[in-house]
């Protein structure tokens, strides 16, 4: 009796193992990572023969939210993502109690000025209308680019978290129209400029490149802070497999890539 009792528990205990992956070393070879598909994703697919040829695979998984990709990698199912900048992820890291640290910044999608009714700077008038995102990330970026481009003055020290309530100095009496994100572009026919983050601008068929009047550069305070990152949870970052995806990512390989694929709507960070 007692001897079927042992097999028993024996038998269990192997079932539960199998079941849960107790034991299991994990393959250091393969690296996965949980991504946002464009442009996150793509950049990814071209990462992975250069970790192949130092003997590592890359698994990419595309996730369309962005909680799970933070979640997955807090639990240890995946190694890293790809898909947010540190702003969020201090954000997440704070409300939802995670451990998750930047192993390294890849790149960053500028903030553009595009032309509504008038096509240059040089062309703005007294009491012109230009129009911004209303959120507080994104119109603190808009407010500052346009100070960059000398349309405004901010107060000093608002820095990312400037509204319109900090503007020291309009010299053209310009009016701000501030809008929710994706209704910006579908009022540049009705203003003289509109302030777009890169994807937004992408939608409405602009090219940063072509058509940006101005944009953000990669020395600015907006690109530094919003730079996309290879998150991971805190330990990990060194580790060598995280080390050679954040190497491969920030090599000229994938910088050259990145330039010639998005028209400047993505833009390497050095």
């Amino acid at each position: 009796m007692k001897k079927k009792l042992v097999v028993t528990i024996v038998a269990a205990v192997l079932a539960l193992s199998a079941l849960t992956g107790c034991g299991d070393k994990k393959d250091d070879s393969t690296i996965t990572v949980a991504a946002s598909a464009t442009p996150h994703a793509e950049i990814l697919e071209q990462v992975k023969p250069i970790l192949a040829e130092q003997g590592y695979t890359l698994e990419v998984t595309v996730f369309n939210d962005y909680v799970q990709p933070n979640q997955v990698v807090e639990s240890g199912e995946f190694d890293a993502n790809y898909f947010q900048h540190i702003p969020y992820l201090d954000s997440f890291n704070e409300e939802q109690g995670t451990h998750l640290v930047n192993a390294g910044g890849i790149h960053y999608e500028p903030f553009g000025i595009y032309p509504g009714t008038k096509s240059d700077l040089s062309e703005i008038a007294d009491g012109d209308t230009i129009a911004v995102p209303n959120d507080t990330t994104n119109e603190a970026r808009a407010l500052l680019l346009l100070q960059d481009n000398g349309i405004l003055t901010l107060k000093d020290g608002v820095g990312l978290e400037a509204t319109v309530r900090d503007i020291e100095e309009n010299p053209h009496n310009v009016e701000i129209q501030e809008l929710e994100a994706a209704q910006v572009p579908r009022v540049k026919d009705e203003v003289a400029f509109v302030v777009l983050n890169g994807n937004y601008a992408m939608e409405a068929g602009f090219s940063v490149a072509k058509d940006a009047v101005a944009f953000e550069q990669a020395d600015s305070e907006a690109a530094k802070t919003y730079v996309n990152v290879i998150a991971v949870k805190e330990g990990n970052e060194n580790s060598e497999p995280i080390k050679a995806l954040v190497e491969a990512l920030k090599s000229d390989t994938i910088k050259e890539y990145i330039n010639n694929t998005y028209d400047g709507g993505v833009i390497p960070f050095e």
